[in-house]
């Protein structure tokens, strides 16, 4: 058996400590202090303990020094008042904390059956590199992207077959009076520009979308500021209080879609949301014929870091939701894990016009589900200034009325 001998400093020269045998104490014999057992045992247990979790503010950050106090302490960077308690606790959580874990199982989209693709093929566009596929009977002459012709580049092949489709609800005739009805109240859009668009030529297209799912595990910080107002007869006052609020807990993800085309606009293509996935039915090559389908160029892989960002930012909206009552809260910090990530691949229904007007591109997209419409528009510059001096005119008379009212 063997019996472990402890050596003990003195705390106040750090020479040796022996025991006294007449007094029963530690004694130095360097400086001749002397101190009880369980006092040194006590010194060199807070000596040797885990060093305690920085303190730092809560509400700006700002480092707190206040080691062994207990009671409140004040931040010297914002005058926020806590609890020790309180802070030792949050400091304990915070450096619990851990990266984000974000990991997906990507395999996603089938094998085509054989047959099941030899009725399509792929066109190529030498102007902006856009390959689309369209059935025999469709074809395709110009890009849909960019409206330039397109060449026939040989039949489909290679490719993963997609899950899912959701078909067109809105025909053509539908896209039309959509974009006819957008354009409408438009006071400062060019008439040229809505008479030469050839609204006609929109184009249907299946764009290549990869939809995730996954469970998130999450905890966010906040920074949130209370202000308070109020006067007696001499002075106007204002309080300000600061929060660290917490927020944790689980969300679940279904059908986080990132569209899997280079040529298709990411913001475009959020903007015409929402899709309904209820609609969604398990692909087949009947669903093609008359519409073209954009052939994806970023596979789900690449799409991972879109779909991060997505629910990341869903993530923080949503538990930001549960946070009331004060005047301004800010996300300071957050963590999210992702459990039983998987993605499937699907076609949305989508219709394009492209336009060119003076030099410029104009770009027009339609939810092919609901009808939605999202697209930039050109100004007028001379609508702009009558537009400017006939509100600026109605200003100036309104003015003028209150004025003359009030002092007569």
């Amino acid at each position: 058996m063997e019996a472990t001998i402890n050596t003990y400093q003195c705390p106040a020269c750090t020479g040796p400590l022996h025991f006294a045998a007449g007094s029963g104490k530690l004694e130095c014999e360097y400086c001749g202090s002397s101190y009880e057992v369980a006092e040194v045992e006590a010194f060199y247990a807070k000596k040797n303990a885990p060093a305690e979790p920085k303190l730092t503010c809560p509400a700006c950050k700002a480092e707190l020094n206040c080691e062994g106090m207990s009671g409140e302490a004040t931040c010297p960077g914002c005058g926020a008042e806590f609890q020790m308690e309180d802070l030792r606790a949050y400091a304990a959580q915070m450096a619990e904390k851990r990266e984000d874990n974000m990991n997906w199982d990507t395999e996603a989209g089938g094998q085509w059956q054989e047959g099941e693709a030899d009725g399509l093929q792929i066109y190529s566009c030498k102007q902006c590199g856009g390959e689309i596929v369209a059935d025999e009977t469709t074809g395709a002459t110009h890009c849909p992207y960019c409206g330039n012709p397109v060449v026939l580049a040989g039949h489909f092949a290679g490719l993963l077959k997609p899950d899912l489709v959701i078909p067109f609800k809105v025909d053509k005739n539908a896209a039309v009076a959509a974009l006819q009805n957008h354009y409408k109240g438009k006071v400062l859009l060019p008439k040229v520009f809505k008479d030469q668009n050839h609204i006609k030529e929109v184009k249907g297209l299946y764009v290549p979308v990869w939809l995730f799912d996954t469970d998130a595990d999450a905890f966010v910080q906040y920074r949130a500021i209370r202000t308070r107002t109020w006067s007696d007869s001499e002075y106007n006052y204002t309080a300000t209080d600061h929060y660290a609020v917490l927020r944790g807990g689980g969300i679940g993800f279904e059908n986080v879609p990132v569209d899997g085309s280079t040529k298709m606009d990411d913001a475009l293509m959020e903007s015409i949301e929402p899709f309904n996935i209820a609609d969604a039915v398990p692909f087949r090559t009947a669903y093609l014929p008359g519409y073209m389908a954009d052939k994806y160029d970023v596979d789900a892989a690449s799409s991972i870091d879109r779909a991060n960002k997505r629910i990341k930012q869903s993530t923080e909206d949503a538990f930001r939701s549960t946070v009331a009552g004060y005047t301004s809260v800010t996300t300071v910090d957050s963590n999210i894990r992702l459990q039983n990530g998987k993605a499937r691949y699907a076609l949305y229904p989508v219709w394009i016009l492209n336009t060119d007007w003076n030099g410029q591109k104009f770009t027009f997209a339609i939810n092919g589900q609901t009808g939605k419409v999202v697209g930039e528009y050109p100004v007028d510059k001379s609508k702009k200034w009558k537009y400017f001096w006939k509100v600026a005119g109605v200003a100036y008379v309104a003015a003028a009325a209150i004025a003359y009212f009030m002092l007569h």
